[in-house]
Parts: structure tokens; sequence; C-alpha cells
């Protein structure tokens, strides 16, 4: 159960460095327009903002890659937490989407996670 709750975790962190990638990189051209239902003239305005969303979804991706390569399972729980509650938080204000590209993996690998805790 350990090792398949840090693979969950580890796709949580992957999850979010291609959300890096796509709000940093590919938000004002026609990739992120078409994913974030944006004009060109949208996104050019977003563009700073989305920018510094991948920034934190990469500190997210960090926080993760960090607690599995180290094996500090504390540090796993606290990032997915902030997974979750930031996905929920999307969710509420932005797009129900984020519930389940964000939270719902987050939260299977922390419910893994919990569980790989209490069979040690």
């Amino acid at each position: 159960m350990k090792i398949t709750a840090r693979l969950l975790a580890l796709l949580v962190a992957v999850i979010h460095v291609a959300f890096l990638v796509l709000e940093m990189f590919y938000f004002d051209h026609p990739v992120g327009r078409d994913i974030f239902g944006t004009t060109p003239e949208e996104s050019a305005i977003m563009a700073v903002l989305a920018a510094n969303q991948g920034l934190y979804n990469g500190f997210l991706a960090a926080g993760l890659f960090w607690g599995v390569l180290a094996g500090k399972t504390d540090v796993i729980i606290f990032f997915l937490l902030c997974v979750v509650a930031a996905g929920v938080y999307g969710a509420a204000t932005a797009s129900e989407t984020i519930l389940i590209v964000q939270a719902l993996p987050a939260a299977l690998a922390l419910g893994a996670t919990l569980l790989a805790l209490r069979k040690n």
C-alpha cells in the first residue's frame, strides 16, 4: 500500500508540473486558450495572473516530490492537503472541473497515504 500511496502522490506532483507548464508558458497560446476557453484578448490580459498561479502549482509539485523522495510522509500529507484545499476552493470559485482534475487525485493519494500509515 505504501508504494501505491507514493505513486499516487507522484502522479499528483506530475499533474501539478503540467499545470505549471500550461499556466506559465501556454496560457496565452492556442493550446491554453482552448483548454481555458478564453479569447486571445482575455488570455493576454490574464497571462500574468495565470503564470503566478502556475508558479504556485510548481511549489505544490516540488513539495510532493520532496516528500516522496525524502520518504517524509508528514510532508506528503501536508502538500496533499494543500492540493485538496486549493482544488475545493478552485471548484467553488472558478470551475467545478477543478474538483475532478485537481482535488480528486490528491484526495485519492491522501487516502492511500493515510491507509498506508494505518498498516504500519
